[in-house]
């Protein structure tokens, strides 16, 4: 049975053919002692076909193709012509990368693929003999297409990796957790630093950037005086705190201090305060960032938890493959191989400690808390990764079901189903996607409608040096068409009101002939009568006539 090698390269695809490595050697030494001599290894392999990619775009997807393990069409034609019998098992082919075999036999199923330590010292020679053995290509051409192979490929993966912005997140968060350290090892040394001359001012501030505002404004305890009680209340946030300090700076026990050590202490408060507006805004920044590539993570657990698993695991798409059980233990890796192997209890949260829900609940619902919490949050990062269009509807009905959960531990009463849940919001979406498109489209329906009419007018136009008038009634017609259409915008607007008069009109219509009518039976009523009283009269005067 023939053997072939597949190789690949930055210029294009070459195929090897060559005997058995069994009736070569035999033996992994002898091969590479016959890998070193180029006429030796002639003898071992030969040039069947080569192809030759025709552009840098054509060689940056074949090479994507095959990292994603995938068959390139290029290469499967290029077997297809080249080898003898594709779809009969009569040859084998030799290949260098372990992804290729699965996707090659998806397209030829009866082709047998071969990947050793033989085979891979075969590829080891071919790639060290290769511009001897392929002619007209020379080892700096070569050097050349791999070197911007290179430079293209890993722009691409650079380019995929920033569309999630990912790294951001996670550089963001870890630079929030750096300031917070150094902020506070930078206002223990101040508070330090600052309490030989006023220590009575540490236990009034214990808050780091306030103290650090207040030292600056401050400067020497025996410049403070009633007037400066208004300065240090807009620092400090009330007024009853800005005359306690001032009451304490006049019986502080601490010693007196030079004009350069308060220029120095003053320029580190400025450093601490600088750091602690940069912290604001960094923060603010996370939750943009967060609001655009997480918003059902952010809104179901907040924007900084939710950076924190991000960064924990590596990435979006990472947390969106991780299952709920290692959500919920992200953190708390130390602890987990601890217990196990101490054999004690496993921890029952790690970052998602830090969320309010877990703080809410009791202490024996604490678990199960998390465990309903883990089991949202990876439901909601594998929205945010793989749902098309970025909404945070989900999260939002995420964090109500999580509410009704705390509420069941108390009260008993479930809330409605997930699967219902989740129906019910892809409903609103879908609603909201409708109204949005015929809102938009109701303007570009109004637009084309007046520039086709617009159209037809400019095409039966006459110069106006031949007819002047002509022109002028044009425009008129035009002036008129642009007023009709509008003109029906309002129509169902005015049939509205007109139906309401006519309706109107009926309705007082209609009470006369009632009463019409009304008064022709009461006629009738009095005829009647009248007729009785005739019939009466007359039987009286007949019972007068008998009875003389």
């Amino acid at each position: 049975m023939a053997l072939y090698y597949l190789f690949e390269t930055a210029a294009g695809y070459s195929l090897f053919s060559g005997e058995a490595i069994e009736e070569i050697g035999g033996v992994l030494s002898s091969i590479q002692q016959s890998i070193k001599d180029f006429k030796r290894f002639k003898k071992m392999v030969k040039l069947q076909a080569y192809y030759q990619f025709s552009s840098a775009d054509q060689a940056q997807e074949n090479i994507q193709a095959i990292a994603n393990g995938l068959c390139p069409k290029d290469l499967a034609e290029f077997l297809e012509t080249n080898l003898p019998s594709v779809t009969k098992s009569k040859c084998k082919l030799a290949v260098e990368d372990a992804r290729l075999p699965a996707s090659i036999n998806e397209f030829y199923p009866k082709l047998t693929c071969v990947k050793n330590e033989m085979s891979q010292e075969v590829f080891r020679g071919i790639r060290l003999h290769f511009d001897n053995l392929v002619k007209g290509l020379s080892t700096h051409d070569l050097g050349k297409a791999q070197l911007g192979l290179a430079h293209a490929y890993s722009r691409s993966k650079v380019q995929q990796d920033i569309k999630r912005y990912d790294k951001h997140i996670i550089h963001a968060i870890s630079l929030i957790d750096q300031l917070d350290k150094d902020i506070n090892t930078f206002a223990m040394r101040l508070k330090e630093w600052f309490s030989w001359h006023f220590p009575e001012l540490y236990p009034i501030i214990p808050e780091n950037l306030t103290f650090a505002r207040a030292v600056k404004l401050i400067k020497n305890k025996s410049l403070l005086d009633e007037e400066s009680v208004e300065g240090l209340a807009e620092v400090v946030g009330s007024e009853d705190v800005a005359t306690e300090i001032v009451n304490a700076s006049k019986i502080s026990m601490g010693g007196d201090m030079t004009d350069l050590d308060s220029d120095q202490i003053n320029a580190f408060c400025d450093k601490v305060i600088s750091l602690g507006e940069f912290r604001l805004r960094l923060v603010e920044y996370l939750k943009l960032r967060m609001s655009h590539i997480a918003p059902n993570l952010s809104a179901l657990i907040g924007e900084t938890v939710g950076a924190r698993l991000i960064s924990q695991a590596g990435g979006l798409s990472n947390l969106a493959k991780y299952p709920a059980s290692t959500v919920q233990i992200l953190g708390a890796e130390k602890a987990l191989f601890r217990a196990l192997k101490t054999r004690g209890n496993t921890p029952k949260y790690g970052i998602l400690y830090h969320s309010s829900f877990i703080g809410r609940a009791g202490a024996t619902d604490k678990g199960k808390i998390s465990r309903f919490l883990a089991n949202k949050c990876s439901l909601a990062s594998r929205i945010d990764c793989f749902y098309p269009g970025s909404t945070s509807a989900f999260g939002e009905r995420m964090n109500e079901q999580v509410e009704e959960r705390l509420k069941y531990f108390v009260t008993g009463e479930r809330g409605a189903p997930n699967e219902d849940v989740m129906h019910e919001v892809i409903v609103k979406l879908e609603k909201e996607t409708k109204e949005t498109e015929e809102t938009e489209e109701a303007p570009k329906k109004k637009r084309k409608v007046v520039e086709k009419e617009e159209e037809e007018d400019s095409e039966g136009e006459i110069p106006v040096k031949k007819g002047k008038k002509v022109a002028e009634e044009q425009k008129k017609k035009a002036k008129k068409v642009i007023e009709e259409s509008e003109s029906e915008e309002e129509k169902p607007k005015k049939k509205a009101k007109k139906v309401k008069v006519v309706e109107e009109s009926s309705e007082e219509e209609e009470k006369p002939k009632k009463k019409s009518k009304k008064s022709k039976e009461k006629s009738d009523e009095e005829s009647e009568e009248d007729t009785k009283k005739k019939k009466k009269g007359k039987k009286d005067i007949k019972k007068r006539k008998s009875s003389e």
